[in-house]
């Protein structure tokens, strides 16, 4: 298999993060923005939806969206629950993950370190979206006040989608860690995982 991954993307990174914890080896070719890579990458079509991740299978298939891939490698894992309603709970926090956290933690990470997206860092939308990433990151605090893990007793791909950019928004994105025990507790447990690689 081949990952084309972009290096600096939680997006990226939670499918190598998979990988690793898997065991699983890969081809990887790093598509950084502006690199002569990511260029190649679009050239030949190795990007169905324009952007990495995407995972070429030893058939020639291409798999695009993080998530997407995290389920296929994922499948018949402990990282899937059997109990098919705490399956469906963890792709509601897979849905989530894309639809409210990417869109908003991932998004002020980016308007603070990309040269190319500083125009669209005004100081209003980077107010705006550090409220909506604290309220954010407070409701993954309050689920994980009773529980170690998102879904059931053990981590499962819902964790792993989720901390791919949970755990750098504080020093990427500026957001207020110290208040959330629960969730900085929850980012410890999962860098203690056997097979764990930083970003």
């Amino acid at each position: 298999m081949i990952l084309y991954s972009m290096p600096s993307s939680g997006n990226s990174y939670k499918v190598r993060l998979l990988l690793a914890l898997l065991g699983r080896d890969v081809t990887r070719i790093d598509v950084e923005y502006g690199s002569a890579a990511l260029e190649s990458a679009h050239a030949e079509g190795r990007l169905p939806f324009d952007r990495a991740p995407v995972l070429l299978l030893e058939d020639g298939t291409a798999l695009p969206e993080s998530n997407a891939i995290l389920w296929y490698l994922g499948a018949d894992t402990p990282f899937v629950p059997a109990d098919p309603v705490a399956r469906a709970q963890m792709l509601g926090w897979m849905f989530w993950e894309q639809n409210q956290h990417e869109g908003v933690i991932a998004v002020r990470a980016a308007l603070l370190h990309y040269p190319h997206r500083k125009p669209e860092a005004t100081p209003e939308r980077l107010a705006a979206l550090l409220s909506q990433g604290q309220a954010i990151l407070q409701h993954m605090e309050d689920h994980l006040s009773t529980r170690d893990w998102l879904v059931g007793d053990a981590p499962s791909l819902a964790d792993l989608c989720l901390y791919g950019y949970t755990h750098s928004a504080g020093t990427r994105g500026g957001f207020d860690m110290a208040h959330l025990p629960h969730l900085r507790g929850w980012c410890d447990r999962i860098a203690a995982l056997p097979g764990y690689v930083p970003l």
